[in-house]
């Protein structure tokens, strides 16, 4: 146990992980996550928000497609008087889209506390956050990866007003088939 005193964080500290884990339907063919540091774990500071969108400059993770806004979304980490653990809030960025968060909608600039596991969804983009608490307060670690299935249609969620994906299969000679969204890409 660390007496009041010390406020430095050490290597030893275990740090909050967030799993930010993508999706979108054309992701097989068009490159939509070639600027992301995939599969390498990276540290934040805890005061800094991390931002989502395709410019570059603005933002702390960048996504290669022009219908995504230049500014879509921010996480933001913070802490209660009640919890010692980090907590996070996401934003929506966007002026032109909206964002849903476990089927909540969020206009513009509007943000809602994540709890440890949420579904953002924004154009056709599903991203699933899942945080592993840790005790290290100054600072956060970033996982982030491409799912292969929509993560609502394993956690078969959906939202109102918009329909579950659904399999499709050929019917033929044989029967029914299912084909391989993965390789079905729509210009």
């Amino acid at each position: 146990m660390k007496n009041g005193s010390e406020t430095m964080e050490t290597e030893e500290d275990l740090l909050t992980l967030l799993h930010i884990k993508l999706y979108h339907p054309q992701q097989s063919c068009k490159g939509l996550y070639s600027l992301l540091p995939l599969g390498t774990r990276s540290r934040h500071s805890a005061d800094d928000p991390l931002r989502l969108g395709r410019d570059a400059q603005a933002c702390t993770y960048c996504l290669a497609d022009p219908r995504v806004s230049r500014k879509q979304l921010a996480l933001s980490a913070y802490r209660t008087p009640q919890s010692p653990e980090i907590l996070f809030s996401v934003q929506n960025l966007s002026q032109r889209g909206r964002l849903s968060v476990n089927g909540s909608s969020l206009g513009h600039l509007e943000k809602m506390d994540l709890p440890d596991k949420a579904l953002i969804r924004f154009g056709e983009y599903e991203v699933l956050i899942v945080r592993e608490p840790g005790e290290a307060k100054a600072s956060f670690e970033v996982d982030l990866e491409v799912l292969p299935v929509s993560p609502s249609r394993e956690t078969c969620s959906s939202e109102p007003g918009r329909a579950p994906v659904m399999d499709t299969a050929w019917l033929g000679k044989t029967g029914p088939q299912e084909t391989d969204e993965t390789l079905i890409c729509y210009s």
